[in-house]
């Protein structure tokens, strides 16, 4: 049994990637940041217009520097593990890259919806993959992809790296979980669902459980370092590190998503659930992340990159506190209308929202930044209470992970209108799942064997969750007759 050691996480956000070294002992766990770099769209224009893709090239060797930076402050290094946003795919023909990952913010997405509908029902759909129906699932982008039919490998992300990194292709089971190609009962690729693309079955690679060994760094990257697979879906690890003790609970992964859910043991696959556009996704140790997709943090960050482009800084913690000072009311719309899903002037986008529903805008930029979380708040109130509906399941509090839990102002307003407490953080969530994954597969720290109540046990042993308690008189809406509350 090995009593301490060192990993490498490679956590890849849409808007930045991060190699992480977390260091494992009895005493807990901690990070060490190591390298830092940005992500986002790329503008390409194809066919008279501008689509969207990543660079993941440049991703590939921004991770090969910062792993480099890693092993030259760690010669020990244990292993590396790698998770990512989910949905987007590199296509290959004899290992080499056909071309760009298309971005799933790219319109052209939304053509593969009727195609394969023509196939399957959205019933039929969601009684096999469980999948909430956003039109970038990878089974539309799939169909609508012109030059599928040219490749014989498509990889998710996280798989394209460690196929880069090891030479193995495989395909992480979390991440496959959100393709729309998995099945949500057998966790196996459906057949029907991979011919619903009109695309071979041998298209997609083997499936591999998080904790299983990749390979090993090729030569040319040093070589003798295991790849450990993890939740390589970004939030399938961030929900290992919620810290709770209590099994009562609901999280929410806040970043430029927000995914709002619950874990259960087995997928929720009723009229009901589809009905109310939930999604079964995979979780570590064949959990299910039983969640909704909503807008996060995205609002705000293009809102102020609009403010930027006139070359003025903008000093974000003093926009929040002023955001936290605005007594006049403000608009609390819709955060998942398509209107806010494409890059662009997010300010703008609210006005037109609000005028066309002969509202009054906000009028100052803290005002905008308060109607903004008002409105993701009171988002993740009304999807809270649609799980809890859907599910029975009792929830006590909810836990707030990644970056959304430094935004004071936003956990607040999440604990006023669903009248539950909310426990913030750790802002690291993902990568600290991502790293006990790999400590547990190498029998760090005696967590060989480990449950995942144990691992988050870890979690909270290292990280104390800034708790907020509802405001007196606060808005819960409907949740005081469904939900026991602590507060």
């Amino acid at each position: 049994m090995t009593n301490s050691g060192s990993v490498a996480a490679v956590d890849l956000g849409a808007t930045s990637g991060r190699v992480i070294v977390g260091h494992v002992d009895r005493d807990g766990v901690r990070t060490e940041h190591l390298a830092r770099f940005p992500n986002g769209p790329v503008a390409l224009h194809e066919h008279g217009r501008d689509a969207l893709h990543w660079d993941v090239v440049e991703l590939y060797r921004q991770v090969v520097a910062g792993l480099g930076r890693a092993r030259a402050a760690h010669p020990d290094l244990a292993s590396i593990g790698i998770d990512s946003w989910a949905v987007d795919y590199g296509l290959l023909r004899e290992g080499r890259l056909l071309g760009l990952p298309s971005h799933y913010r790219d319109v052209r997405h939304e053509q593969g919806v009727p195609r394969v509908r023509a196939r399957l029902s959205p019933a039929e759909l969601y009684a096999r993959n469980g999948l909430q129906h956003l039109p970038f699932n990878t089974v539309f982008q799939l169909a609508a992809d012109p030059d599928a039919h040219l490749a014989d490998r498509a990889l998710l992300v996280p798989d394209l790296l460690g196929a880069w990194l090891t030479g193995v292709e495989a395909a992480e089971r979390t991440n496959a979980s959100t393709t729309g190609l998995l099945s949500a009962t057998t966790r196996d690729w459906d057949p029907t669902l991979v011919a619903a693309t009109g695309l071979p079955a041998d298209l997609l690679a083997p499936l591999r459980d998080p904790g299983d060994r990749l390979g090993t760094l090729l030569p040319s990257l040093g070589g003798d370092v295991p790849v450990t697979l993890v939740g390589s879906h970004d939030t399938a690890s961030a929900v290992v590190a919620v810290p709770a003790t209590d099994p009562d609970v609901a999280y929410i992964s806040s970043g430029t998503w927000s995914l709002v859910g619950v874990e259960l043991d087995a997928p929720v696959l009723t009229d009901a659930a589809r009905d109310a556009n939930c999604t079964n996704e995979g979780g570590v140790d064949s959990r299910v992340r039983f969640l909704k997709n909503v807008s996060g943090l995205w609002l705000l960050s293009e809102s102020v990159r609009t403010w930027e482009r006139g070359g003025e800084t903008i000093d974000l913690e003093a926009l929040l506190a002023a955001a936290a000072d605005v007594t006049t009311p403000v608009p609390v719309f819709d955060v998942g209308d398509d209107a806010f899903a494409a890059p662009g002037d997010m300010p703008a986008r609210i006005t037109a929202w609000c005028a066309a529903r002969g509202r009054a805008a906000p009028a100052s930029r803290a005002e905008f930044v308060r109607s903004i979380l008002e409105s993701l708040a009171a988002a993740y109130a009304t999807t809270l209470q649609t799980i809890i509906d859907v599910t029975g399941k009792d929830v006590r509090a909810v836990h707030v992970v990644g970056g959304g839990s430094q935004n004071r102002l936003l956990c607040q307003l999440t604990a006023d209108r669903t009248g539950l407490p909310v426990l913030a953080g750790p802002v690291e969530a993902t990568a600290l799942g991502n790293v006990l994954v790999q400590a547990r597969s190498l029998g760090l720290a005696g967590l060989r064997g480990a449950s995942l109540e144990a691992l988050r046990h870890v979690v909270a042993r290292t990280v104390e969750p800034v708790r907020y308690t509802p405001a007196p008189g606060s808005d819960a809406r409907s949740h005081r007759t469904t939900v026991r509350s602590h507060a």
